[in-house]
This record gives C-alpha cells, sequence and structure tokens, in this order.
C-alpha cells in the first residue's frame, strides 16, 4: 500500500478550534484512521495511505467549515465526522448544521447535531404525534422543547404544555413538605431547565401567570381536551397503558404531541407493562403518527457518556442472548422428559 502526503492550509483564526487544545482533535483523527498528521504555520501536513488520507481531509475540512459558521468544534464534532467518515455520509454533518431550530436567550443557536436528530425534528415537523424513544443524551426532550417554544412565538400554537408521569426514580423520597406545586417541582425540573435556557426564566413566568405555559404532573391530563396546544410528555417509559391512552385521547384541535421515552430506564414497579411499549406495538402502522428511534451514535453530551450507553447496550443484549439460548434447553430437555401420550403408544405399537 503506498503512501502519499498532503497539505491542506488552516485559516489562522479557525486554527485553535478545529485542531483543538494541545492539537487533541488532530490526535483523535490520527488515531482513528491510522494517519499523520502535522500543523504547523497555517499548513497542516496529512501522510497515510490514499484511502485514509481521503477520510482525514473530508473529516477536517467538514470541522474547519463547521468553525466558519461560528460553531465551536467539541469532541463530539470530532467523534461524528469520524463516524460519518466510516458510513460515506460525510457531508451530511454540514447538512445537519444548516437546521437551526430557534436560538437559545444567550442567543446560542439550537439545532440537531446528528443524522438521527435531523430525522427527529423532521417527523416532528411534518406529522402530529411524534414518539422520540431513546437513550440519555440524545436531545429527546431539549429539541421538542426548542420545537415547542419556536412554534408558541411563532403564533403556531396558543399554548405549550408539559407532563410527565410524578414517579421516583428507583427510590421513595417519602413526605416533600410545601404545597401542592412544590411536591411536584422535582419532578419536572428537567422540563423547567430546557424552558429557562430556551426562553429565560422572565419570560416563561410571565407566559405561565397567563396559563400560556403549563408544566404539570400527567395525572393532570384526565378530562382534560387540548386544543391549539405544543404538548409534550416526558420520561413515557414510566406511564402505564391506561395511562397513554388517556393522554393520547387528549388531543384537540391544532394541537402537536411529542412523546419522549427510554426504554431502557424505566421505573415502573417490577412486572409492570410500559404504556410507551404498548403504545409502539398498537399505534406503528397509523400513518400521522412518527416514530423516531435515536441510538448511542446521537448522544450529545460527554462522549463518555455515549461509550456508557453502547456499554449497556452491549450487556443487554447478550442477556438477552443469553436468556433465549437458556430457555431453549429447557424447552429442548422438557421435551425429550415429556412421557408418549396414549395415541403416541398405539402408533409404536407399545
Amino acid at each position: 500500500m503506498s503512501v502519499i502526503e498532503t497539505i491542506v492550509d488552516i485559516p489562522a483564526e479557525h486554527e485553535r478550534n478545529v485542531c483543538g487544545r494541545l492539537d487533541e482533535n488532530l490526535k483523535k483523527i490520527e488515531k482513528t484512521l491510522h494517519v499523520t498528521m502535522i500543523s504547523r504555520d497555517g499548513v497542516l501536513k496529512m501522510i497515510g495511505s490514499e484511502g485514509t488520507i481521503r477520510k482525514a481531509k473530508s473529516v477536517f475540512n467538514n470541522l474547519l467549515e463547521l468553525s466558519k459558521r461560528g460553531n465551536v468544534i467539541t469532541e463530539q464534532n470530532v467523534d461524528y465526522a469520524l463516524a460519518l467518515s466510516f458510513s460515506e455520509q460525510d457531508d451530511q454533518i454540514l447538512e445537519i448544521d444548516k437546521d437551526i431550530i430557534c436560538r437559545t436567550v444567550n442567543g446560542r443557536p439550537v439545532k440537531p447535531k446528528t443524522v438521527g436528530q435531523k430525522e427527529y425534528v423532521d417527523a416532528i415537523r411534518k406529522k402530529m404525534i411524534v414518539f422520540g424513544i431513546g437513550p440519555a443524551g440524545t436531545g429527546k426532550t431539549y429539541l421538542a422543547m426548542a420545537m415547542a417554544i419556536q412554534a408558541f412565538k411563532d403564533g403556531e400554537v396558543g399554548r405549550i404544555i408539559l407532563t410527565r408521569p410524578a414517579i421516583e426514580a428507583g427510590e421513595k423520597l417519602g413526605f416533600l413538605p410545601g404545597d401542592l406545586q412544590s411536591k411536584i417541582d422535582p419532578y419536572l425540573r428537567p422540563l423547567y431547565d430546557a424552558l429557562y435556557q430556551i426562553m429565560g426564566a422572565d419570560a416563561y413566568l410571565h407566559n405561565a401567570e397567563k396559563g400560556l405555559i403549563e408544566v404539570a404532573p400527567l395525572a393532570y391530563m384526565r378530562g382534560r381536551t387540548l386544543d391549539n396546544a405544543y404538548i409534550i410528555l416526558d420520561e413515557a417509559q414510566n406511564t402505564t397503558p391506561a395511562q397513554m391512552k388517556m393522554f393520547l385521547t387528549r388531543i384537540g384541535f391544532g394541537s402537536k404531541v411529542i412523546i419522549t421515552g427510554d426504554q431502557t430506564q424505566k421505573d415502573l414497579p417490577a412486572g409492570a407493562v410500559s404504556g410507551l411499549d404498548v403504545a409502539v406495538r398498537v399505534l406503528k402502522d397509523i400513518e400521522d403518527i412518527g416514530f423516531c428511534s435515536l441510538t448511542s451514535m446521537d448522544v450529545v453530551r460527554h462522549p463518555l457518556v455515549q461509550k456508557i450507553v453502547q456499554a449497556y447496550e452491549n450487556y443487554e443484549n447478550r442477556r438477552n442472548s443469553d436468556d433465549r439460548k437458556r430457555n431453549i434447553r429447557i424447552q429442548d430437555r422438557a421435551d425429550g422428559n415429556r412421557a408418549p401420550r396414549l395415541g403416541d403408544r398405539r402408533r409404536t405399537g407399545k
């Protein structure tokens, strides 16, 4: 395999952002693609085989373009650009970056960062009801909140309703002091965090006082008809089938619904069936309902979170495979030990 060398110019104002602190981004590209990259005086030299040089050059040019668009290049950007280079989808990262949903109160753009997130956002735009299903850190709730707030600002809906089941994460918190709102606030904190970051605390409080933004436990939805609203049900894996049916039948005219959940993190009592699991099976063939499955590839938190999610997925897959093999062996032994029936004895003459 012949070794070739190529040179790429680096604009001085983008060099630190793209190369990373102490060239950490270049070192990650080198290690992953097995190339040598030397950055000096605004010039980047790449040395390696023709195939690896092509991928490395594509990854670097994509990161440079992201930097020119005003993005701060993170480890997640580098990891995802590298992952796309192996799937021959190098240009996707730039297409995704064009889709700005809204801006936070500090002016930071909110936009999808992976192909899965882009498909999720597109489904929200096209469908009346969308299920966003995936592991922690894939932006399910945050992107849904961004879409809801932007639709509210644009006058597409008259109010935003955010809800989730009030259930402890595997432990009993006991008696909580204060009035009813104080008791339920801890369960709804992730929704408040997203609201404050995108809309700002003052704007949220102003609209909440008018009843235009409502954050409430799922139990409060029974008996209501929700018209002209953007409705988000978070942590849907912790609903019961009855609760999920109740929620889905609240939807009125002019409303849009987003349901988010992680099927691997249920806090229901042992043996209880998740309403999210049932809804996926029951509603999968209805045209106006979209289902988006996000994976560990779509995790946009710290890169270590992606590795943790992937490790748990591998563990669960191995355990499920072992359980299936064990059940087959038990069934085979049961079949071997089963006594011949009367009809069997007659056929065999015994």
